[in-house]
């Protein structure tokens, strides 16, 4: 087999006869897998057979490489590498950080892939499943920087509200409090008018 000859495509629902008889024929879950035929590349040979297969799962900026499968074991790294380039392609249109595996052939750790560490396995998706010593894992870019949760930015707009609301409140306070004084001393002047008003009225008046 040579590459050329080979397309890589995403798999359709009219290649799902085709994927279940290659997992099957890997002993795979295929009946699992069919409901996830849309997180599966295919290798397509010149005349439509389905050559190879292998699944993209995507949790956040994480990626879940498995479910690989070959119609003849022979040609199963030259095509995985074909399917990696591919995957290569999709890891970056989704920004992933990271691409997980359990898949066991010796092509992955030539591929970068390794045995994570506990800081990495900490970072493990709960949806790829528990963080059992038989991942690999490759980073392929630097962590995102991290983002507030809506919870986290919720909180910060209402207490953002509070702080608003109690400062139009202490201003309103301060303004009730100088139109009281100024009613006072108006109050005060007027009174004050009103005495030395009718006292010259009194002078005038004697």
């Amino acid at each position: 087999m040579t590459t050329p000859n080979v397309q890589v495509r995403r798999a359709t629902i009219d290649d799902l006869q085709k994927l279940h008889a290659l997992w099957e024929k890997e002993r795979l879950p295929a009946a699992e897998l069919e409901k996830r035929f849309k997180e599966f590349q295919i290798v397509e040979g010149g005349s439509g057979e389905v050559l190879g297969t292998i699944g993209l799962q995507i949790a956040g900026h994480e990626g879940r490489v498995f479910g690989e499968a070959f119609e003849h074991p022979e040609q199963a790294d030259e095509l995985r590498s074909v399917l990696w380039d591919r995957l290569g392609v999709q890891a970056k249109n989704h920004g992933l950080v990271r691409i997980w595996t359990q898949l066991g052939a010796p092509f992955w750790n030539s591929s970068g892939l390794h045995t994570p560490s506990e800081v990495d396995l900490a970072k493990l998706p709960a949806a790829f499943g528990g963080g059992d010593p038989s991942w690999l894992v490759i980073q392929l870019r630097d962590e995102p920087p991290a983002m507030p949760s809506i919870d986290k930015e919720f909180e910060m707009f209402k207490e953002a509200e509070r702080e608003q609301t109690e400062r139009m409140l202490r201003q309103a306070r301060v303004l009730k409090m100088v139109a009281g004084v100024v009613s006072v001393i108006v109050f005060l002047l007027v009174l004050t008018w009103a005495f030395f008003f009718f006292r010259l009225q009194s002078q005038s008046g004697q």
